[in-house]
């Protein structure tokens, strides 16, 4: 079928565009900036340019399309540029909705993340809440939404892969690495290839249609095993750790890092503290798709990427 894709330049984005392609889809790619280079353009992948956040500007490019895979999303807001959490996921998201209601497109995918819910702790999984109740009650005949853990692979390029940055700005710089809290909270990496494959499959999937999906790794893993295993990958051997009492850092990341200064935000610290894992056995059931464990062999992309 023809699938209208959003995020086709981003990290996950790269890979489901792929995916589409190899089973056989046509894809029209909306992008802010259609200069952009995109894999297999002249093999049934077409850009149109747009900006998610004014409807106006891709009014009209979803003509002819059958399904939309809607994947963008941010991991930080710039609320200076009008970049926020809830113009991103909540308004880009009903912004998309409406232009495939309009279009009369029948076949939605839709990327969450997992901790979406409406009492969250941040404005990031309330705002991931809200864009999944809006495509829930658009009332579209086939829609799928996914809660991907953290997504690990090898980023090619592209920005906001956790796996990358953590081994680029903590683990291969320093002798000893810092740990908020206990670094016992814990996480369930699953690969970027098993995400984007399910997005494919889904279109198609009967089992798929009206279901949310928890997607992650086949394991959870403590923080500080996740450091471990990245350092493996990267020389052969964990580092020491220094582990830094909660109170201060929240502080300090609340102060220095909402204004740029951390690499990281209070949003950022709040979610990694409160963990990230799920049961993704309904996703294993319905998805052919490998379980790949989070280990040196499969980070082994580490030690170029960083």
């Amino acid at each position: 079928m023809k699938v209208y894709l959003t995020g086709a330049t981003g990290f996950v984005g790269r890979y489901v565009l792929q995916a589409l392609r190899a089973a056989g889809h046509e894809v029209r790619c909306l992008v802010r900036q259609p200069d952009h280079p995109l894999p297999f353009e002249e093999e049934g992948v077409e850009k149109v340019g747009g900006d998610l956040l004014r409807p106006e500007t891709f009014a009209g490019t979803l003509d002819g399309c059958e399904a939309v895979v809607h994947l963008v999303g941010i991991i930080a807001e710039k609320p200076r540029q009008g970049i926020t959490f809830d113009a991103v996921h909540r308004r880009g998201t009903l912004h998309m909705v409406e232009a495939a209601q309009q279009a009369g497109i029948s076949r939605f995918i839709h990327m969450s993340a997992n901790g979406a819910r409406p009492d969250g702790t941040t404005a990031y999984q309330t705002s991931k809440w809200e864009a999944e109740e809006i495509v829930r009650h658009a009332g579209f005949a086939h829609w799928t939404i996914f809660r991907p853990s953290i997504i690990f692979g090898d980023p090619k390029g592209a920005p906001m892969e956790f796996v990358t940055e953590l081994a680029r700005r903590l683990v291969r710089p320093l002798p000893v690495l810092p740990v908020f809290g206990d670094g016992q909270y814990r996480l369930q990496p699953v690969a970027v290839e098993v995400v984007a494959a399910a997005f494919a499959q889904a279109l198609t999937r009967p089992e798929a249609r009206g279901q949310t999906y928890c997607v992650a790794g086949p394991q959870p893993l403590a923080y500080d095993e996740i450091l471990d295993v990245i350092a493996r990958a990267l020389r052969g051997r964990p580092k020491p750790k220094l582990h830094l009492p909660l109170g201060p850092v929240r502080l300090l990341v609340g102060t220095l890092g909402r204004i740029g200064l951390l690499p990281v935000t209070p949003e950022q610290l709040a979610m990694l503290i409160e963990g990230n894992t799920c049961d993704p056995s309904a996703f294993y059931r319905d998805f052919d798709v490998p379980q790949v464990p989070f280990t040196p062999e499969t980070i082994a992309y580490v030690r170029r990427a960083a």
